[in-house]
């Protein structure tokens, strides 16, 4: 079974970069879509983007003109390019593919503070 790990979270300060990678333990060409979600506590999880294997994009409002999302084939990984982070970004951030059922990983944690 295709599993999905997340990693490149960090601490930045408003106005950086982070990149993050859902890395798949087989080939992704036959999951039909994988989204990014985030939680803080107290707050339900949250679509932030999601990619199909045709490529068309979904992004939140929130993040729109911001974050982008693409997937690499060949490294069998769904990348989250995120510019301009904002306070409000800090969260554990998932990824995940419905088509694998519901399991979710332990995420990574993405800070943004002076």
């Amino acid at each position: 079974q295709v599993q999905l790990v997340e990693s490149g979270g960090g601490l930045v300060q408003p106005g950086g970069s982070l990149r993050l990678s859902c890395a798949a333990s087989g080939s992704i060409s036959s999951i039909y879509v994988v989204g990014w979600h985030r939680q803080v506590p107290g707050k339900q999880r949250e679509l932030v983007a999601s990619i199909t294997i045709i490529g068309r994009t979904f992004y939140a409002d929130s993040v729109k003109g911001r974050f982008t999302i693409s997937r690499d084939g060949a490294k069998n990984t769904v990348y989250l390019q995120m510019n301009s982070l904002k306070v409000e970004d800090t969260a554990v951030y998932y990824c995940y593919a419905p088509q694998l059922g519901d399991y979710w990983g332990q995420g990574t944690q993405v800070t943004v503070s002076s």
